[in-house]
Formats: C-alpha cells, structure tokens, sequence
C-alpha cells in the first residue's frame, strides 16, 4: 500500500486497499502493518458510531475515533453525520469477537494524525497539493488536503476575477491543485490559495484579440460599467449607460456575448462591448491549469502582471524556516 496521504476517496478503488479489506487475514495485516485503508460509511448510529462497509467484517468507528481535533477544538456531531454515504480513510484498532462475528474496530483520528505528523506537518508555503472540495459556505471552500483534514480555500483565493460565492466556480467533489498559502505553525491550520495555478494576465489574454465576440459571465455592475468573466483569472470592462445599469444587476452570474474593442497589456485592460447581457445562466467551466505539479511541485514567487504593467498583482511564497 502506496504511503502517499490522499483526500478520502482516493484509494478506496485501488487494488491493495481492495486486498486489505478482502478477508480477515488482510485486516489483520493491515492492523499490524499500520496501513491507512478506506470504506465507505453507511450509518451512523444513535451513538454516533459510524458503520463501514466491509467485506470480511463488521467495521465501526467509534465516535471518538471518527475525527482528529485540533488543540482547543471539540468534536461536532455533524461532522460525524456528514460522513454517511461517504469513504473514510482509517486504521485498523482492533479486531474482536462479538456474539461470533468478527468486528472491526477503527479509527479515522489514527489516519488523521498520522496524515498530519508525516505529510502535512511538513509542507511549506508555496507547496503545491491535491485536495477535493467538501463544502462551500459563502466565505470560502472547505477542502480536504489528506485524510480528511481540511483547509480552508477563501473566496478571493479561487481566481483572481472576483466571484460572490465558491458555488459560481467550483463544485462539492471536485478534484483540484491547490498552493499552500500560509500554515498555522501552533494550531496547524492550513491555509490554500488556487489562482496562482490558473494562469497570468498574459496567458489568459492570448486566447482572446481584439475583434473577436465571445461569451463571458457578468460577475458585477458598476456606476461606471460591468465587469465580464472572460477565464477564471481574466476579466474586462464594458461601459454602459447610467440608466440601464439597474435592469443589468438582474443578469449578474449571467452569460453574456461581448465584443473584445481592445486589449491594452500596461493596463491590463480589455475593452468590452456589451451585445447581449442574457445568454443563459452559465454552467461551472472547467479549470485550465497552467502549472504541472508534477513538472513543479513548489511555487516561489507568482507574477500576475505583464512586464511594465503599471499595476502589479503578485505573490510571495514564505520558505520553510
């Protein structure tokens, strides 16, 4: 079994957790191996118990086990709740007899810990990771970096063109690559930051000229005109007439047709026309990448700006200490 640390779901097909969890012999081995498996809960019961799908056995997570807690932080039962119909990574506490069927005792919290202790306790900022988002609320995205454990992904980290809720660009399950942006050394909270992975001003820009009428998303309006969404980090202006400016707000998340009047990279201006300010309601695009992990696994530095922009829109990554 791989000793990678995934958000949970990301071994649950693979062939060895499959193995592990096939027979009692495999538990057992897993037991004393220490191996992190996973399943899926399919209850959780009056005593919050959580109950994993098995093969070989009956598998349940005592409510103290379900869940690591940072220091200073209780247990919330729903996060407990949440987890029915979901994988959960865990060990393997024990394996006992109970009225003769053989019973699985296990333990995310043991999976946590070890996730935080060899893995993300030794990330650094500008760090790039996989993570899975888990829920929204109107601030940010929860996501999982491992194991279940969960950063925080804030609503003005997703992109640099702006959006009013995490909803506008991503989804409940969605995969991603995320940067560290900052680690709570004492608490261990972990902060994450997308935008850097989603391109410059420059390469956003080179997928559109001036001339061309595309489809972009109204994301605001403006006294002075309405900002469209053109990529998730490019963004121009259309100006319109004072008086319609009210009967627009009404298509803000919108699609809209635009006709590129100009693009001006000192300014990092694009000069929109508004055509059609109601093309239907825009469904979640697909993120482009512009940075491999693989090929890059750390980011330093960010530039955002075209060389001699007047403005510049960066980010410094802190090194370890």
């Amino acid at each position: 079994m791989e000793r990678t640390y995934k958000p949970e779901g990301g071994r649950i097909a693979s062939a060895e957790n499959k193995e592990y969890l096939a027979t009692p012999q495999g538990l057992e081995r897993a037991m004393n191996a220490g191996v992190i498996l996973e399943g899926v809960v399919t209850l959780c019961d009056s005593r919050l118990c959580l109950h994993v799908d098995l093969p070989c056995a009956v598998g349940v997570i005592p409510p103290d086990e379900a869940v690591y807690c940072r220091q200073g932080e209780t247990r919330k039962d729903i996060a407990l709740i949440t987890r029915v119909g979901k994988p959960v990574a865990f060990c393997v506490k024990s394996l006992e007899s109970r009225g003769g069927v053989l019973t699985a005792v296990l333990s995310r919290r043991m999976a946590q810990e070890r996730c935080i202790k060899e893995y993300l306790s030794r990330l650094c900022e500008g760090d790039i990771v996989p993570a899975r988002v888990t829920h929204m609320e109107p601030f940010g995205a929860f996501l999982d970096v491992g194991c279940g454990v969960s950063s925080l992904l804030s609503v003005d980290c997703i992109s640099v063109s702006r959006i009013s809720h995490p909803r506008d660009r991503l989804c409940v399950g969605q995969e991603l690559s995320v940067v560290v942006k900052s680690i709570e050394r004492d608490s261990g909270r972990i902060y994450v930051t997308l935008r850097e992975l989603l391109g410059t001003w420059e390469e956003n820009a080179a997928f559109f000229e001036a001339g061309q009428t595309v489809t972009g998303i109204i994301r605001s309006v403006e006294s002075y005109g309405i900002f469209v969404e053109l990529a998730p980090n490019l963004a121009g202006l259309a100006e319109v007439r004072e008086s319609d400016i009210e009967q627009l707000r009404r298509h803000v998340g919108q699609n809209a047709a635009v006709y590129i009047k100009s693009i001006v990279p000192e300014r990092m201006k694009i000069k929109l026309v508004l055509i059609d300010p109601a093309c239907g309601t825009p469904s979640i695009r697909p993120l482009r990448y512009y940075i491999d992990p693989a090929e890059m696994p750390h980011l330093s530095h960010w530039m955002y700006s075209p060389a001699g922009a007047r403005k510049v829109v960066e980010t410094d990554f802190k090194a370890c200490e």
